[in-house]
């Protein structure tokens, strides 16, 4: 079809008109984040009708995305059952040792935001002379990508650089309060706990899991450090870690949560480049394609950890060459053990297939040598330390001298909004925000995930700005700074439980909720509105194929949990869907179809 007009659109879905129907979990957030991009809300199904978004309007083709949880044959029916299968139960339960379902809907809330990219790169690749073309999402393969890291690790060449066992924060202290504690320096670490008089051996000890819990996802800590804290008071463990370097966050519940917030969508967008004019777009309009939109786009990417190489990866599927701004010498993560042919899977996960240009940013010729590659690319991603762009001459006002047209993307972790936030970590976001209580049953201590659930997340949003900023660009004709972050994530998870504090309704689960079944061999999992009548059926002496079968008779929907997520590249629900890179890391499919 012909590029819509340009206009002078203030939001990249403004004149689109919103239809949704299916299970809520997903459509919600779908539709949440559509309305807040501009979107106006016409029609709303019935949640047993198929899931299915379609925005119409704005001069574009009408666009469609169906969402499904998986294979309903396979048991694949809901947010347990595919928590079950694709090991995010596993991973999330490796800090009480066994596994565990997230209390919040994490994975119908990626799906959610993986639906509203698939809507989004249709309209870009529309806007760029593609043909329209519905885009399927299944929450089984958003929950692949969730633990994509994990399942990498996992068929790796070597074992983990630190043991997989029971163990981790928060942190107690003699009043009883919760918090959790972060640095990202040994010094910091040996520091907080010398002037807390722990034992040296324990702190020695307690660096290195502490260190690898992101990669892990446990920390089995010497019990002395938690009998340390429990002995000391919170005013003085704060003293200690000011005096460290390091940081403490005292857990937060989701009624505190909902008292301090400012109701802000989870990303921003601020016009740059002047007044609006034609639209230049990255690449000739031919080089896009239903399955690939961004083709002819380039994104450079100034990411470190997990948050902006997520973001840009999912950019990548969608067809945009991406290149990684790294430091000299290359990303030091590239060696994190285990790896793969030598490179870090983990790594691989989030990386593999991107260009990669070594800049040292504190030179000033390199700099210069930045702003000339950003001369020519589309979409200039990071999540530099706050302040740290513009202190390089690299923020968005700067580089928007040089493309006027680009899309200037950071993924940050507080976004500004929280006066006085500690370090913006994916775990002391979680803490701040109350998900420690949304992730646990109401019989179960509020404790954050040592799933990296934020940073994943929070990449999404990130893939989820920069597309709507994208398609902002297409339509108005002018550049875009687009703002998101952990605190977003966060708020986009814990929706739910926040707007039943809001009508004054217990936000959390009840006791035993999405706690696994274990049979003889193994695990089971029934989906949500099965688990009361087939907890009722004692299955410990059954194999789980028979306990499976058992429930089947009786018409309850469960799934066998996987428990090593080296299994699932066999696994025959996920039959054909896990394949091997080039450096024989595991790698998970692409999270949207576009036929």
């Amino acid at each position: 079809m012909a590029s819509p007009p340009t206009t002078q659109t203030a939001r990249p879905l403004d004149a689109l008109r919103l239809g949704t129907s299916g299970p809520p979990q997903i459509t919600g957030v779908v539709a949440d984040h559509l309305r807040m991009l501009g979107a106006r809300q016409e029609t709303t199904g019935r949640r047993e009708d198929p899931g299915s978004v379609t925005l119409t309007g704005g001069g574009f083709a009408p666009a469609c995305a169906h969402v499904t949880w998986g294979d309903p044959e396979a048991g694949l029916v809901d947010e347990a059952t595919v928590q079950a299968a694709t090991g995010v139960m596993a991973v999330h339960g490796r800090r009480d040792g066994g596994p565990r379902g997230l209390a919040a809907d994490y994975v119908a809330t990626a799906t959610g935001v993986l639906a509203v990219q698939g809507l989004l790169a249709a309209l870009i690749g529309q806007a760029r002379g593609s043909a329209a073309a519905p885009v399927t999402v299944r929450a089984d393969r958003a929950g692949l990508l969730a633990v994509s890291q994990y399942l990498a690790a996992a068929g790796a060449d070597e074992e983990e650089a630190t043991a997989l066992a029971p163990g981790g924060p928060p942190f107690t202290s003699a009043e009883g309060v919760l918090f959790e504690l972060e640095t990202l320096d040994p010094g910091a670490w040996a520091g907080f706990w010398r002037a807390l008089e722990a034992p040296a051996d324990a702190v020695r000890a307690g660096w290195r899991p502490f260190q690898f819990r992101y990669a892990t996802a446990c920390a089995p800590l010497p019990p002395a450090l938690h009998a340390v804290t429990r002995a000391n008071p919170l005013d003085r463990i704060r003293r200690a870690a000011a005096l460290s370097g390091a940081e403490v966050c005292r857990l937060h519940t989701l009624a505190q949560r909902h008292a301090e917030a400012d109701g802000a969508a989870p990303w921003s967008f601020r016009p740059l480049g002047g007044p609006a004019r034609p639209a230049a777009p990255g690449g000739p309009p031919a080089a896009a394609s239903p399955a690939r939109p961004l083709a002819g786009l380039t994104v450079l990417e100034a990411g470190r950890r997990i948050q902006a190489p997520l973001a840009a990866h999912l950019l990548g599927l969608l067809g945009a060459e991406v290149v990684r701004i790294e430091p000299p010498g290359g990303d030091p993560l590239r060696g994190m053990p285990p790896t793969c042919s030598g490179t870090s899977a983990r790594w691989l996960a989030l990386n593999r297939g991107k260009k990669a240009v070594e800049i040292d940013i504190k030179a000033g010729s390199d700099r210069r040598r930045l702003r000339d590659m950003v001369a020519e690319a589309d979409v200039f991603l990071h999540n530099w330390a706050p302040g740290k762009a513009a202190e390089l001459g690299l923020d968005a006002d700067d580089l928007a001298l040089v493309r006027p047209t680009l899309v200037h993307a950071y993924t940050g972790g507080w976004a500004d909004r929280i006066e006085g936030a500690p370090m913006g970590t994916d775990f002391m976001v979680q803490a701040r925000t109350g998900v420690g209580e949304a992730v646990r049953a109401e019989d179960e201590a509020p404790a954050p995930s040592l799933m990296t659930l934020l940073d994943v997340l929070g990449g999404l949003h990130g893939a989820e700005a920069v597309l709507a900023g994208l398609l902002l660009r297409e339509r108005a004709g002018h550049g875009v700074r687009v703002d998101s972050s952990l605190l977003g994530a966060a708020d986009t998870l814990t929706a739910p439980a926040l707007r039943k504090v809001a009508r004054g309704e217990d936000p959390r689960r009840p006791a035993g909720f999405r706690l696994p079944l274990p049979t003889a061999d193994g695990w089971i999992a029934p989906s949500d509105d099965c688990a009361a009548r087939a907890a009722a059926h004692d299955v410990t002496g059954l194999s789980t194929r028979d306990a499976l079968a058992r429930l089947r008779d009786l018409g309850l929907s469960a799934t066998a949990v996987t428990t090593d997520l080296s299994e699932l590249h066999h696994d025959p629900r996920f039959a054909g869907s896990i394949s091997r890179d080039a450096h024989g890391a595991p790698a998970v499919p692409d999270p949207w179809s576009f036929a």
